[in-house]
């Protein structure tokens, strides 16, 4: 197994230094899914809940959870995002949530698009909660990457 950078020569935990790493354009795509029952899902496709336009307001929370990852996740990088897209497809019996972030940098973004993925499904728990409050969020998880010195990769279907 090859030696884990978040730990230095100590055993102990660091934030990796990427200063001297060429800056290099880097894509990352995650999903996760949310089910639900056939009410609360009728209610999201409808525009019917309480609190409002749930997958809107999905969108907003997955894009904004992207942009605070540094901030969530332990020596996490802070990273200027070029762009982020939160998708929310609704499903034969929930919500499939698509997030993709991208910049030109020093180190990837895998971690803001799953964190794009899961606050974005939270917040359709949040908002539909009332109508179910037996929703399941699963499955989230990394699909793609693109970039850096680990090269393309993506997940075998």
């Amino acid at each position: 197994m090859s030696r884990l950078t978040h730990l230095d020569d100590a055993g102990e935990a660091h934030m990796v230094d990427v200063g001297a790493k060429p800056a290099t354009q880097r894509r990352a795509v995650a999903e996760g899914r949310i089910s639900m029952n056939a009410n609360a899902l009728t209610a999201i496709r409808e525009g019917a809940v309480p609190k409002g336009d749930v997958l809107a307001t999905a969108r907003i929370a997955g894009i904004m959870a992207a942009k605070k990852t540094g901030e969530l996740i332990p020596l996490c990088h802070p990273l200027a995002l070029d762009a982020v897209k939160v998708d929310c497809a609704v499903e034969e019996d929930g919500v499939r949530v698509t997030a993709t972030a991208s910049l030109t940098g020093k180190t990837g973004v895998e971690m803001e698009a799953m964190t794009a993925a899961g606050v974005a499904l939270l917040t359709i728990y949040d908002m539909a909660k009332a109508l179910d409050r037996a929703m399941v969020i699963g499955g989230v998880r990394l699909m793609a990457k693109t970039g850096g010195k680990s090269g393309n990769w993506q997940i075998e279907t």
